[in-house]
């Protein structure tokens, strides 16, 4: 029986030490060709999605929104991605947006987006949007055609005549001046107004 303990264990060493060289030589060495190849492949794919996209510079399009509003959309540069022909990435962004009262709202962003068919617009990083008397300053902004006011989010404070607002989301709308305030975190809102 001793000879066959022996055998046994004979195995089973062979076995561990088997399985401590492939964990410590053969594994390493597997996931280090991997990582190489899938470095590759996303470079390959960062290349094809370059060369995968169109660039403009001083970018200008015009149209009229649902409610009859003109508007003009300019950019510095700009870029269309193949996959999608109707979004334009731009950078230094800037809307006028015409009013039937005669007031027209100018809206600024380092970044943003439009859609050539819904006439969208969605404003990133260190938004601007004055109309002459309200100033709001944001990090995004949505312009959406198809609604008749603006969502405003994140670090948002707006400077009126009537006093001064700070909130995490705001939806204004530029035509009849009013404002929905909201919080992120469900918190009531806390607001002053001084005259």
């Amino acid at each position: 029986m001793k000879k066959k303990q022996k055998k046994v264990q004979l195995v089973l060493i062979s076995i561990g030490l088997l399985l401590i060289l492939l964990t410590y030589l053969y594994y390493p060495y597997i996931n280090k060709s991997k990582l190489q190849e899938d470095q590759f492949v996303q470079k390959d794919s960062e290349e094809t999605l370059d060369s995968a996209k169109s660039t403009f510079e001083n970018v200008e399009y015009e149209g009229i929104t649902s409610a009859m509003q003109k508007f003009s959309v300019k950019s510095e540069s700009a870029h269309i991605l193949d996959t999608s022909p109707d979004l334009v990435f731009m950078k230094k962004m800037r809307v006028e947006l015409y009013l039937s009262d005669g007031r027209v709202v100018t809206i600024i962003s380092n970044r943003g987006k439009y859609h050539k068919e819904s006439h969208d617009c969605w404003f990133e990083e260190n938004v601007i949007a004055n109309d002459g008397e309200t100033q709001i300053l944001a990090e995004n902004l949505d312009l959406l055609a198809t609604e008749n006011f603006v969502k405003i989010y994140e670090k948002v404070k707006i400077t009126h005549p009537s006093g001064i607002l700070q909130a995490d989301q705001v939806d204004y709308d530029f035509e009849t001046k009013y404002f929905k305030v909201s919080m992120f975190n469900e918190k009531t809102v806390k607001m002053k107004v001084f005259q």
